[in-house]
């Protein structure tokens, strides 16, 4: 009689209903019906993570699949996946990752208030991030205007004055600091931006 591995077990229909019970379509990254490649994976992983987090998802799941149908039986797009999403943890988008089927994992996502925290500098500092004026220039009023509120508030919680010069180089760290967070080819970058500016505008009000 064959053996039977963890691996080859299918996920039970009971396990499926939960997990749509409790994700449901809107915090679930279904990678295996589509079939992307490995390089595909992790470009539709990437900003999906970073979106969740502004949306303050917390779990999310993240279906591979097994990769029984790849050449050789090696899960590329798994292990691809695996690999971003330790890579995202040490840029402060995940927080913790667990196998949660031998297809899937479960994505716990940092609190928003990470995306600005490695932004906010200290009374000592003096050099701000270099960032491309033609960038700030190009900016919607909407958005510098969330920006300079952003730098107030960071600026207020570290005790510093509201001086031209601070709010300059302020200003200049939270947009390097958070236009990171959002891939350069996003078609709406700047839309995504102004939502991560309000999301730390709202870390900074529970905080208080």
């Amino acid at each position: 009689m064959k053996r039977t591995t963890p691996a080859a077990v299918a996920v039970s229909p009971l396990t499926q209903a939960f997990d749509a019970m409790r994700f449901g379509s809107a915090r679930t990254l279904d990678l295996r019906t589509s079939m992307p490649t490995a390089e595909q994976a992790v470009q539709r992983l990437d900003p999906w993570m970073r979106q969740k987090q502004v949306e303050k998802a917390g779990d999310v799941l993240v279906i591979t699949g097994r990769g029984n149908g790849s050449p050789g039986g090696v899960a590329v797009v798994r292990v691809a996946v695996r690999k971003a999403l330790t890579q995202l943890k040490r840029k402060r988008v995940v927080a913790d990752v667990q196998e949660h089927t031998p297809g899937s994992y479960v994505v716990t996502l940092e609190q928003t208030a990470a995306l600005f925290e490695a932004g906010k500098r200290t009374r000592d500092s003096e050099c701000a991030p270099s960032v491309r004026l033609t960038e700030v220039r190009g900016l919607e009023l909407q958005t510098v205007t969330l920006l300079r509120t952003l730098s107030a508030r960071a600026l207020d919680a570290l005790g510093a004055p509201r001086s031209e010069r601070f709010m300059t180089d302020e200003f200049q760290r939270q947009f390097s600091v958070l236009s990171a967070a959002i891939p350069a080819d996003a078609p709406d970058r700047e839309v995504r931006l102004r939502e991560i500016i309000a999301a730390a505008l709202e870390a900074y009000d529970d905080a208080e």
